[in-house]
């Protein structure tokens, strides 16, 4: 069973620091033992402009027969000869949990801002098993995730391909996503995509899938496929697993979706803009909602709406679904005739990654040239961020956050812009409070106030 993970910056950032945050060197191979087999950790590539780190489990079926905790398949023969050494599956899972333990926990004593950070990866898995789970299995499991999903299905046998398609695939995951994250998905999904485990599951599994699914699995849209299938369908182990995942704090993107909807709606909105809409996300809550007759999302990145269009499905949806979806390339800093008129803009998140000396532009573009009937915009509150322990201090959450208002800023930057362009505004606190520091983000709803 092969992995690979490649790290390729944008930023001029010595990719070869990908060693430090998997505590592996890129000039040594290193071998672990594991009762599955052993587990082979080296770099097919390590330069300052690209960095592959491979991770191959040599499985030793005899091994497997005489644990006592592997499930193997019914016959004698069957423990032997079978298709466990090749496809990915919960022994990669475990070897993944067993060499990148310290990785998987976000820590980096020497490049700390780098792994709190999302990062440009390439993910390969030559072979995986997609059992059972209905059509597009992969991409349910990984797109939410924040994945670009390459799927390729293996032949039964090349000499016969009038045999059609074996269940195996050979995936290929590309994606911003800290390190940390995408380690922990890997290894709460492979498993879920075999739908199998190669040993006696108990309790302690649940605290497994919580650890591992912090941050990305409570806010999951296939959150109940993957809990059943991680435990293996036992019913008093997904009764526990459901109440626990519930009680973890709800994410903070997920707080900021839900507040912008509710704008919405409190605006009768039905033809909405979702300026600097990245891969997706808050697109796919909007389509969701039938209440929402005309969608556009926008981004400066086409290699995000290239996400978007992906996660929406749109290659497979209806020609009035197709009416009703648009995914456009341009910029929140330049009008945009195509954009005029609509019943409300949302700029989520996206207003702090813009230098200031171009907010200007953005008040022009968005208020002036496209004038919607409302406009919503989110963005982080700097005072917030003193509760942050991993923050130091007078730095950003993001690193291409170009500033982040304090509440008064903000306030006054949006009743200036409500003020020139004939909108009322109203502020909403989105997330936790603090008594003292405010809300982690604040909201702004602008309405554009009809003359006397």
């Amino acid at each position: 069973m092969l992995v690979t993970v490649t790290y390729t910056p944008t930023d001029g950032q010595d990719a070869t620091a990908l060693g430090f945050l998997i505590y592996k060197h890129p000039a040594k191979v290193q071998t672990f033992s594991a009762p599955v087999g052993d587990i082979h950790v080296f770099y097919p590539e390590a330069t300052p402009e690209r960095c592959t780190v491979a991770m191959m489990l040599e499985v030793d079926p005899i091994a497997l027969v005489r644990n006592k905790r592997f499930r193997g398949d019914a016959g004698a023969l069957g423990h032997y000869v079978n298709d466990r050494p090749y496809v990915a599956s919960s022994m990669l899972a475990v070897a993944i949990g067993t060499v990148f333990r310290t990785a998987m926990t976000g820590r980096s004593d020497s490049y700390p801002e780098l792994a709190a950070s999302a990062l440009p990866l390439r993910i390969e898995i030559p072979v995986v098993s997609a059992r059972g789970g209905g059509d597009g299995l992969v991409r349910r499991l990984f797109e939410p995730c924040g994945w670009t999903v390459e799927e390729q299905r293996i032949a039964l046998d090349d000499a016969h391909p009038e045999w059609g398609d074996s269940r195996f695939s050979s995936v290929v995951l590309t994606g911003e996503v800290r390190l940390a994250e995408a380690l922990r998905q890997l290894y709460v999904l492979l498993p879920v995509l075999d739908d199998a485990k190669h040993y006696w599951v108990g309790d302690d599994e649940i605290g497994k899938l919580e650890r591992a699914g912090e941050g990305w699995l409570p806010a999951h849209p296939e959150r109940e496929l993957i809990t059943r299938r991680y435990l293996l369908h036992q019913r008093a182990l997904l009764e526990t697993a459901d109440a626990v995942l519930d009680e973890r704090p709800t994410p903070l993107s997920q707080h900021r979706a839900d507040a912008v909807l509710a704008a919405l709606a409190d605006v009768g909105a039905h033809r909405v803009v979702d300026m600097g809409c990245g891969p997706g996300a808050l697109l796919a809550r909007l389509v969701k909602d039938r209440a929402f007759s005309k969608i556009v999302g926008v981004d400066v990145s086409a290699r995000s709406l290239e996400q978007a269009a992906r996660m929406l499905q749109l290659a497979e949806a209806s020609d009035a679904e197709r009416e009703r979806i648009d995914l456009l390339h341009g910029s929140v800093v330049y009008r945009d005739e195509r954009l005029h008129g609509f019943d409300a803009m949302v700029l989520m998140e996206v207003i702090e990654h813009v230098d200031p000396s171009r907010l200007g532009a953005l008040e022009d573009a968005v208020f002036a040239s496209a004038s919607p009937g409302s406009v919503v915009v989110t963005t982080p509150n700097a005072e917030y961020n003193a509760l942050y322990p991993d923050l130091p201090a007078g730095t950003f959450r993001h690193d291409d956050h170009r500033f982040e208002w304090t509440r008064d800023e903000f306030r006054a930057w949006a009743e200036g812009v409500a003020g020139r362009h004939g909108y009322a505004v109203e502020f909403r606190p989105v997330g936790d409070a603090d008594a003292d520091l405010g809300a982690p983000t604040q909201l702004a709803l602008f309405r554009k106030e009809v003359a006397a």
